[in-house]
């Protein structure tokens, strides 16, 4: 951040710049700080109730956003800037970004409006609304946070037929010389995604957990207000322990790459009961917030494999979440918005049943999930998409709906990577565009990956009958609702093929139960 040196000076009209910071824009080294001023430019940044109830949020995740955001004050402050800071509940507080826009601009009467680009199309829009209505020059710059700009997406993606995060994630490991030997990747492959699929056979021994933060006096002071403002929010904001601060989140890191980085790879797909982190490295929230820089994740995990600390499947499969699937999601969102919002390819049309905000339900996998995430805000990448994203598919939840769910009780979640990753992978709202098929399964699947169905009274062997798995009957229901829109997807065809050796006798048991088992869905008493 080019700044000049520290010095107080009065809140006065007349600043130079008025630097409006949101709050998953926490970086000294965002784009909006280029030639930034402490003498001459003011910083900007608001607490909002209408971000609050944007979703039905969960407890911590406002208490994250607010503490990491107080954190960020505090450091500019230190710095020399002058930072108008609105704090929620706040006497005759904006209740909105795009009012509180207008009031400082009203107040400074600044040269010109300097914003990073938001990472949501909407609010983007909305604040370049009102710069122009206040007569205010909006200098709005896009997200140097990423790797991958706009531009370099559109060009990658300029006349391809299918976007495809492999060849993507391909051009920016050589792009950025990321695990390359030369002109050819480490290992000969790019992707060793083959071994990275293992599951645990017994119950997993004991793996350090990711390392807790306690929180100081500013963080208890967001938790305080969270709890005393906001008593309807879903979860619990016992044992908070997220990282709020740039060191912080460089120690998460850290401490991930020494011990759960050299496993994760092998066991990045499994769950267990009970065991929420695993190998996994709970460091999302922080890249999300720009607490922590991408090029950082990935050059220590680099340099972790160039020193032998772990093994390449567990490099290159964490890289390319980062690299890979991270940019490319991005990429995806602004190519596609504001009308990828609204896409619902399999013409999906039910509620998201209570269950996903109670954990209530005899799904031992379910009630597992749910339960942990209003207790910590938290679930790994295969639980997302093949227990609670699978069941909301396979039982035909409308995405938009399930996308607002992901939202509001996910710790990390910011729509520009929660939107494509829930409507396109998760729900194929899409159509095809993020993933090229529908990921279904039964319940199976989650036998395999998990010892959930060992403590649950459903069988993931059956389909029909009263110990039928609702994963397993929804799967087949949904292969028989939707057969004909997916019979020229060739990633489907061992599936269909499979259905269509059973018989009409069997398809319509499969059916009926489907009916009985969404009923029973609605009611709470599956």
């Amino acid at each position: 951040m080019a700044a000049s040196a520290p010095s107080a000076r009065a809140d006065v009209p007349d600043a130079r710049h008025l630097i409006l910071v949101l709050g998953d824009q926490l970086s000294a080294d965002a784009a909006a700080f280029d030639g930034a001023d402490a003498t001459r430019d003011v910083v900007a940044m608001a607490e909002v109730e209408a971000e609050v109830h944007r979703h039905p949020n969960h407890r911590q995740r406002v208490a994250l956003f607010f503490a990491a955001m107080r954190h960020f004050r505090d450091a500019l402050r230190d710095r020399g800037f002058t930072v108008k800071y609105q704090r929620v509940g706040a006497k005759d507080a904006a209740e909105s970004l795009p009012e509180y826009l207008r009031r400082m601009i009203d107040h400074y009467r600044p040269e010109r409006v300097v914003l990073t680009e938001p990472g949501r199309h909407d609010l983007r829009e909305a604040l370049r609304e009102t710069a122009a209505e206040a007569g205010a020059d909006l200098d709005l710059r896009e997200d140097d946070h990423f790797l991958a700009s706009h531009a370099d997406f559109d060009a990658w993606a300029e006349g391809r037929s299918t976007l495809t995060m492999e060849y993507f994630y391909r051009a920016m490991r050589r792009r950025y010389g990321v695990l390359m030997r030369g002109d050819d990747p480490e290992g000969d492959r790019w992707n060793l995604d083959q071994e990275n699929r293992e599951a645990f056979r017994e119950a997993p021994g004991a793996i350090k957990e990711p390392i807790h933060f306690r929180p100081d006096a500013v963080t208890q002071g967001a938790l305080d207000d969270v709890e005393d403002r906001f008593p309807d929010l879903y979860g619990t904001l016992d044992g908070f322990d997220w990282p709020v601060t740039p060191g912080e989140a460089r120690r998460a890191v850290r401490d991930f790459v020494e011990h759960r980085l050299p496993h994760f790879g092998t066991y990045q797909d499994a769950m267990w009961a009970g065991r929420p982190y695993l190998y996994h490295s709970r460091i999302s929230a922080a890249l999300n917030l720009k607490l922590i820089d991408p090029r950082y994740v990935i050059e220590k995990v680099e340099e972790a494999y160039r020193e032998g600390h772990v093994p390449l499947n567990a490099a290159e499969g964490f890289i390319r979440q980062i690299l890979g699937w991270r940019e490319f999601i991005r990429g995806v969102y602004w190519r596609e918005m504001p009308g990828y919002h609204e896409r619902n390819a399999l013409d999906a049309r039910r509620a998201l049943p209570d269950l996903f905000w109670t954990g209530a339900t005899e799904m031992a996998c379910l009630r597992d999930v749910v339960t942990q995430l209003l207790e910590t805000a938290y679930a790994h990448h295969i639980q997302r998409l093949m227990v609670t994203g699978l069941f909301a598919l396979l039982y035909g939840v409308r995405p938009q709906a399930v996308h607002d769910w992901y939202m509001a009780l996910f710790i990390d979640s910011v729509e520009w990577v929660t939107l494509p990753n829930v409507l396109g992978m998760s729900q194929y709202g899409d159509g095809g565009i993020v993933g090229t098929k529908p990921y279904t399964a039964s319940g199976r699947y989650i036998q395999r990956q998990s010892n959930y169905c060992a403590g649950c009274r459903y069988d993931p062997t059956e389909a029909t009958g009263a110990d039928a798995c609702p994963f397993t009957t929804l799967y087949w229901d949904f292969l028989i609702r939707h057969e004909e829109r997916l019979d020229g997807n060739r990633r489907m065809n061992f599936q269909l093929a499979n259905l269509r050796k059973k018989s009409g006798d069997e398809r319509e048991a499969i059916a009926a139960h489907a009916r009985t088992l969404r009923r029973k869905i609605r009611e709470g008493t599956a």
